[in-house]
């Protein structure tokens, strides 16, 4: 179906980058901005204009933390078919004979366990180094039968992966609108009906304590500092907590709040100076 709709494309130089575009993006994500593409110098953000507050820009706050100069170039796109431009864009995902990450548009290639993922404006398609690195370690996992919560799901790739490995029971959970309802596109296309998405954040959790064996968290430093203590009190007994979104240089913090909730570092991948890290509690 053809999406077509008046963007703004917001292009965010930040000096330094880090660790402020983190920030930046956590910001935007509450403003209203539907999607995101990290640069070298920064953050390029996209949003539908009749989304966007007036004074959008004023209560942007970290703009005004020490050290950090932030300077962005608006471009209007108008009546884009973004699934033309990710039909030009959007090249499948192998990682080995394991796993193939494909839009409808691609041709079958036998592997055990082929993703169909029309990805639209969301985050997760496999060629982020993330969200690369969180799918091989799910290709590792024993899933079958095992309750299992995906937050920050994006295009609901992680799990569906994990469905295909035989997880039940399986939650996933976006603050975005169009990533939940892209996520449950993905979900009727791979036939993962053992998948439920719903719109939210951490505070969806509360009701959940105890419940899920594996969570699955690929969200940004801030985010996840924040919410790593309502995570674990979601997780059984040695549950594993395995988390992504963040840089090397962000691993201490993470690992130092894992280990005050109780939690060990069981494995860690690093890619381009992107880290994934597997916890057990």
């Amino acid at each position: 179906m053809t999406q077509a709709s008046l963007f703004s494309v917001f292009d965010f130089t930040l000096t330094p980058v880090n660790p402020f575009r983190d920030i930046l993006l956590a910001e935007l994500v509450e403003l209203g901005f539907d999607s995101f593409e990290e640069t070298t110098s920064g953050l390029k953000a996209y949003a539908l204009q009749k989304k966007l507050p007036t004074d959008w820009w004023d209560t942007v706050q970290v703009r005004h933390l020490a050290g950090v100069e932030i300077h962005f170039t608006k471009e209007e796109v108008p009546d884009i078919n973004w699934n033309e431009e990710w039909e030009k864009q959007f090249d499948p995902i192998e990682l080995g004979q394991r796993c193939r990450v494909r839009a409808d548009f691609h041709p079958y290639k036998k592997v055990e366990h082929d993703l169909i993922i029309s990805p639209k404006m969301s985050f997760g398609t496999g060629h982020h180094q993330t969200t690369y690195m969180m799918l091989e370690f799910l290709l590792e996992a024993q899933l079958k039968g095992l309750p299992l919560l995906d937050m920050g799901c994006g295009t609901g790739v992680l799990a569906i992966l994990a469905a295909q490995k035989g997880a039940i029971e399986i939650q996933a959970v976006d603050i975005d609108h169009w990533a939940v309802e892209n996520a449950k596109e993905n979900i009727l296309l791979n036939n993962a009906s053992v998948i439920q998405v719903q719109q939210g954040d951490a505070e969806v959790l509360g009701s959940w304590t105890n419940r899920f064996q594996w969570i699955l968290a690929n969200i940004n430093r801030n985010i996840l500092l924040q919410d790593i203590p309502a995570y674990t009190r979601c997780l059984k007994k040695e549950g594993v907590l395995l988390l992504s979104g963040f840089y090397t240089e962000d691993l201490p913090l993470i690992h130092k709040t894992c280990e005050a909730q109780g939690g060990r570092l069981e494995k860690k991948r690093e890619r381009d100076n992107w880290v994934a890290a597997k916890y057990v509690f």
